[in-house]
């Protein structure tokens, strides 16, 4: 593969960030964009530039890591959120995936797996772990899915397609000869009419379609 991963880590535990740090640059198809103790620490950390993958503790005191995913979501941070945590409450599941997470693991998933599942989330998937997934059968929309697709622009569509590839906003870039500035706009207006809170969840309903 070509260039790492980069992910930024926010947990409030300093142990557990610790831990959870030096298992991601252990691997090397990812490196460390750096780390957060709080939401807002996370949100001045995403202001000038955006990793790949934001891992997100739940369970944070302030501001939680719902709250802080909804805040990302609104500052328009087009990085996949997944989300690492203790709690596998359905609810937690079910409200953290509709506000826009890319993914939901569970903090007792052994290390090579939550290595493979942030890999698999680059690709486009949205990974759960086994445990919760059952939940999400709740979650199927109703939306009629051709409509908004049929309303996009050629260039929308182009950038949908290499999305549903997996790539990421810097890929889709070099591809299409464009600056990164005009994919992230272009992210942020697909994901408007999709009506979507994440890349994955518009990747998998337009592949779904």
């Amino acid at each position: 593969m070509g260039k790492p991963y980069s992910v930024l880590v926010i947990d409030d535990h300093p142990l557990l960030r610790r831990g959870i740090c030096q298992l991601v640059t252990s691997d090397s198809d990812f490196t460390l964009f750096g780390e957060a103790g709080s939401g807002l620490d996370a949100l001045a950390a995403v202001s000038e530039n955006e990793p790949d993958i934001i891992l997100l503790d739940l369970n944070m005191k302030g501001m939680t890591g719902l709250d802080t995913l909804n805040a990302l979501r609104q500052e328009g941070v087009t990085s996949r959120i997944v989300i690492l945590t203790v709690s596998d409450a359905k609810q937690d599941v079910i409200r953290i995936v509709r506000a826009g997470a890319d993914g939901y693991l569970l903090k007792d998933t052994e290390p090579d797996l939550l290595l493979d599942m942030l890999k698999k989330t680059m690709l486009g998937h949205r990974v759960i772990s086994e445990t919760v997934q059952e939940y999400l059968s709740e979650l199927n929309s109703t939306v009629n899915e051709q409509e908004w697709i049929e309303n996009l622009t050629p260039r929308e569509l182009e950038i949908l397609q290499h999305l549903a590839e997996g790539q990421s906003n810097r890929v889709v870039a070099e591809q299409l000869h464009i600056s990164e500035g005009t994919v992230k706009v272009h992210v942020k207006n697909l994901l408007r009419k999709a009506n979507a809170k994440s890349r994955t969840e518009m990747a998998v309903r337009y592949l779904n379609q």
